[in-house]
């Protein structure tokens, strides 16, 4: 059950910790969204779970206690050594693994090269969100399902479609290899401290289908989206003559104009897009 405000803020005097707001920290103070999280996941018995940013560990002794091994990433010192002592029973039986590092830099932590299926369930830290999600998507490990704690404003970009101001190089990414499974509106008086911004509990399914974009390809379209309002046909000219041929030979069998810009071409068309310099390369 999450901790009330009061017993938050008091075990956080007694750990000597301040929210680090550039990290991101907003710890769950309702154990309504707890159990959501948990029941919005579905998870198969015994299911691996990756969870980014435990913090004081409220959703981790949940997982923990319905029998999943946790995958738990925490960078803050003092959380992680909170988390130590608090479940150091689960880290001597090898339930749970708490890596300290940065998620960005290692955004399965320490799962097995071997593990198969698995889930992610995070009440992720805002300031990584973004960052942390491309990362696992270009790790080569795609979880069977992920049910995610996010800002509002992150989850219109990353479901956003083309044609939106919001649709970008994450978007996709993610939609290439997941479909949306749910949604919960989350208010901020449902954390400590409250941020200012509105969140979102998120569910994303693995499709059967699914294209995880190669590095190159993921570089290559993230580049040309830091300049989405010029005409891609302008935008190609900056590339070697490899890919301006593979991308000038693919809109015109799209009978895409050059002068379309980024933001107007669909997930799929890009998906497609990537494929044919997959195979180039």
């Amino acid at each position: 059950m999450a901790l009330s405000p009061s017993v938050t803020n008091e075990l956080l005097r007694q750990l000597d910790h301040r929210p680090n707001k550039k990290l991101g920290q907003n710890f769950l103070i309702d154990g309504n969204l707890v159990e959501k999280s948990i029941s919005m996941a579905d998870l198969p018995k015994n299911m691996p779970v990756l969870e980014i940013g435990p913090g004081l560990g409220t959703l981790t002794e949940r997982l923990l206690a319905q029998g999943h091994p946790v995958y738990a990433v925490e960078i803050d010192r003092r959380l992680d050594a909170h988390l130590r002592e608090q479940l150091a029973s689960y880290i001597k039986s090898g339930q749970l693994n708490l890596l300290r590092a940065d998620a960005v830099k290692y955004p399965t932590g320490d799962l097995p090269e071997e593990i198969g299926d698995f889930a992610v369930v995070a009440n992720l830290p805002y300031a990584i969100s973004s960052a942390w999600l491309e990362g696992l998507l270009g790790s080569g490990k795609l979880p069977l399902r992920m049910v995610m704690m996010l800002q509002k404003e992150a989850t219109e970009r990353m479901l956003a479609c083309s044609g939106s101001k919001t649709f970008n190089a994450l978007s996709i990414f993610l939609q290439a290899c997941y479909e949306t499974g749910g949604k919960h509106a989350v208010p901020g008086q449902c954390f400590f401290p409250a941020p200012s911004v509105d969140s979102v509990l998120l569910r994303m399914d693995r499709l059967e289908n699914r294209f995880p974009f190669p590095q190159h390809v993921r570089v290559l379209i993230r580049r040309i989206f830091t300049q989405r309002r010029k005409q891609l046909g302008s935008l190609i000219k900056n590339e070697n003559s490899a890919i301006q041929e593979v991308m000038l030979s693919w809109l015109k069998r799209q009978n895409l104009c050059p002068t379309i810009r980024p933001e107007k071409i669909t997930g799929l068309q890009w998906t497609d897009l990537a494929r044919c310099l997959s195979e180039e390369s």
